[in-house]
């Protein structure tokens, strides 16, 4: 979670290296949707938690206002507030986050993946999910699970129970440990 302002730069920059953004030029940049939604993912995340003051309020308030805008434009629902550093959405199209996940450090998201809160086994919550984490196009995730860090989530794969231990490769309908292989060379390196 951004708590200063040394915190969002860092954020930012992590995110832009983790999606390959910050080697291309600033044309390039400038031009990227992903880029303009991390600076409003991270900057309304900024004023939210770190300006008390009646302008950095009302800052706020049009920055979420703003974020929410591209996500509907980019058919993407990121909460605030939800990813640490190292966000890398890797295509534009159908993602959904709940706003009650969490989720670590160095994270990899393809199209059409769903992170999503549910009632399982009588237990409402959202994901919990470790850090430098895979997701293959096309997971569906949800209920109050945990995933553990280095974990590659295989495409189409249905996440509905706990895999803490981490550093393996899940994947299937529901979803199982399918090897041993770890994020590792899915998730880019800075």
């Amino acid at each position: 979670m951004i708590k200063s302002l040394e915190d969002y730069k860092r954020f930012l920059e992590c995110d832009y290296k983790a999606t390959g953004i910050y080697k291309s030029g600033l044309k390039n940049r400038l031009l990227d949707r992903r880029f303009k939604f991390y600076k409003s993912l991270r900057k309304a995340e900024y004023y939210t938690n770190c300006r008390n003051d009646f302008f950095g309020k009302l800052k706020a308030k049009f920055l979420r206002n703003r974020h929410k805008w591209l996500c509907d434009k980019y058919n993407w629902t990121i909460p605030i507030n939800v990813f640490e550093e190292g966000l890398a959405i890797v295509h534009v199209g159908p993602i959904v986050v709940s706003h009650k996940a969490k989720i670590g450090k160095n994270c990899r998201l393809h199209i059409c993946v769903n992170i999503g809160s549910a009632w399982v086994n009588g237990e409402a919550g959202a994901p919990v999910v470790g850090n430098n984490v895979y997701f293959a196009p096309g997971v569906k995730m949800f209920g109050p699970i945990s995933i553990g860090d280095n974990t590659a989530i295989g495409a189409n794969s249905v996440v509905n129970k706990p895999f803490p231990e981490g550093n393996c490769t899940i994947g299937g309908i529901p979803a199982k440990i399918i090897s041993n292989n770890t994020s590792k060379k899915y998730i880019l390196e800075y």
